[in-house]
Formats: structure tokens, sequence, C-alpha cells
């Protein structure tokens, strides 16, 4: 009998097989897929409708006084209004006043910060060769530094009335020239990305821009409100 009980003791236990185990985490990895891509699906249009909203209201900002934009998509070597085809095409803004006067460009870039991309919008006025307003639509930066290139005020106010010529140049303190901004205390490697993100933005769209006094007019259905996609045309 206690041979019988050892021998049945030292049995080894059975358990599932290898391939029932990778057949049953197949599935499960399939299913959660399948949910995250349908979740995905369903919410892209609210996602994309917030995205497009924000970045109308951003032009807004950034370009003072506009009370309606158009967008303009670059289309054999010339900027023309979008129309709803283009959505691959890089792409800014024109803003207008009240009266349908062209106002400026919004233009966006995005580039490296200390933690991770940021990307902002930022308006020009080209008759006068000036950013006019610097907008962050998103940035990861360090919390009470690198995030102050959006809550310091003093620093985004430094864009209000910037020269692009030569170019834009930060300095550690007391700018005193057109093109100079203040970088940040402690936050000297973001401020500079918001500089050279807008440097680079300059030198790639200032060249294509029509000649002031060219500008696109606002086609007469334009809306003047940022409250859907369509406002920016696309």
């Amino acid at each position: 009998m206690n041979d019988v009980d050892l021998t049945i003791a030292g049995r080894p236990t059975s358990g599932p097989s290898g391939f029932r185990l990778v057949l049953t985490l197949a599935i499960a990895g399939t299913l959660s897929g399948l949910a995250i891509a349908g979740a995905y699906q369903v919410t892209r249009p609210t996602i994309e409708a917030n995205k497009a909203r924000a970045r109308c209201e951003a032009v807004f900002k950034v370009v003072p006084g506009a009370k309606s934009m158009l967008k303009l998509v670059l289309r054999d070597g010339a900027l023309v209004a979008a129309d709803g085809g283009d959505e691959r095409a890089e792409s800014i803004f024109a803003a207008y006043d009240a009266d349908d006067r062209f106002l400026g460009y919004a233009i966006q870039g995005e580039g490296p910060g200390y933690q991770d991309t940021i990307r902002l919008i930022y308006g020009f006025d080209p008759a006068r060769q000036r950013v006019i307003g610097m907008y962050v639509l998103d940035s990861k930066e360090t919390p009470g530094l690198g995030d102050r290139i959006f809550k310091d005020d003093d620093f985004v106010a430094c864009f209000d009335d910037l020269a692009v010529e030569p170019e834009i140049a930060l300095v550690k303190e007391g700018a005193d020239a057109e093109n100079e901004v203040d970088a940040i205390t402690g936050a000297t490697i973001s401020s500079r990305a918001v500089v050279r993100i807008i440097n680079d933005a300059d030198d790639r769209w200032r060249p294509r821009l029509p000649a002031p006094g060219d500008e696109p007019p606002k086609p007469p259905d334009t809306p003047d409100t940022p409250d859907t996609p369509d406002a920016e045309g696309g």
C-alpha cells in the first residue's frame, strides 16, 4: 500500500501543453488588437475634430485681430486654397480680419525638445517680416522648467513682434535686438528648441510665400469661426 501511495504521489502532474498556451495567448492578443483598433476607428473622428478645432483656435491666437482663416496647400510650387483632397500636402493658414483684409500667416513647425517633440504654430506678417505670435500645440517638456515655453508669459510675449532677419537668436539675458529672445532660466534647451523650430519653418516657408500684396483673397464662403474642422479648410 505504501509502495502504491508513493508511486501515485510521485507521478508528474499533467498541465496544459505549450501549444495550448501559445494558442490562448495568440487568441487573447488578437482579440485585444481588434478591440483597440475598433476603439480607435470609433473615436478617430472625434479626435481629429478636436485637433482641428484646437489648431483653428491657435491660428486666431497667433495672428492678432484674425476673425477668419483659409487653409493653403503647396501645389506645383504655389500656395493655393485647399479643396479637401490635399490632406497630405504641406499647409499653412492665411488669416483675415472682420473686413476680410489679410493679416498674416499661421505656420506650424515641430522639432525635438529636451524630452520629446515640440509642436507649435506661429504667426507671421510678411509685409513687416516679423513673427507676430507663438503658441505651443503639444509639448512634454519637464514640468516647472521646460513647460515654461508656453506657461511663461514673458517668454511667449517675446514672439509678439520679432524680426526674422538675419534669423531669430536666443540670448541668455538682456535681449535688446529686434531678432533676439531671452532664454528661460533653467530651460535653455527647451527655449533653444522653440527658436530653432521657428527658424527652420521660416527657412522652409518664407521663400514660398507670395510677395506682400499678392496674398490670396478670402473666399466668400470661408467660415468665420473655428467651431468645426471645416473652418480650416480640411
